[in-house]
């Protein structure tokens, strides 16, 4: 026998010990790891969930244009506020603001039939809904468009 002749023996590899305390650095979860968020039962995470931080979504700046700072906004008032008007008064706008039934003007003023109307006044406004009209007139009043 010589030594070109012999066949090289597979090198011998130590088994890996786990499991065998701190101290070895495999100890407690023995080389397996934690269990994360998906080893729980009934666990669904969406596609779009990117871990706890802001989604993309939120991050992107926002485009487009929306109508709504320029939209007509009235002040809106119901026939039962006018109980304090008697008969054969006009109301507006700024008579409203004076008495304290009205905060604001904004673009206008705005009758709504909620309530009962008492008597007979006559109401300038800039809208009014159809059901308020007839209210108003079923007292013997007037509805106004400004």
């Amino acid at each position: 026998m010589k030594l070109e002749n012999l066949e090289k023996t597979p090198e011998l590899k130590a088994r890996k010990r786990v499991g065998r305390g701190p101290g070895s650095g495999m100890g407690k979860t023995s080389t397996h790891g934690e269990n994360g968020q998906k080893s729980r039962s009934g666990v669904s995470i969406k596609p779009w969930f990117q871990g706890g931080q802001s989604p993309l979504y939120q991050r992107i700046p926002k485009r487009g244009f929306s109508n709504k700072r320029f939209a007509t906004r009235f002040a809106i008032i119901n026939l039962s506020d006018l109980d304090g008007f008697k008969d054969g008064e006009e109301v507006t706008l700024e008579v409203l603001k004076e008495r304290g039934i009205v905060k604001k003007e904004l673009s206008g003023l705005k009758v709504l039939a909620g309530g009962e109307l008492k008597n007979k006044v006559t109401i300038k406004a800039n809208r009014f809904s159809s059901a308020a009209v007839t209210k108003i007139e079923s007292k013997g009043g007037k509805a106004e468009v400004i």
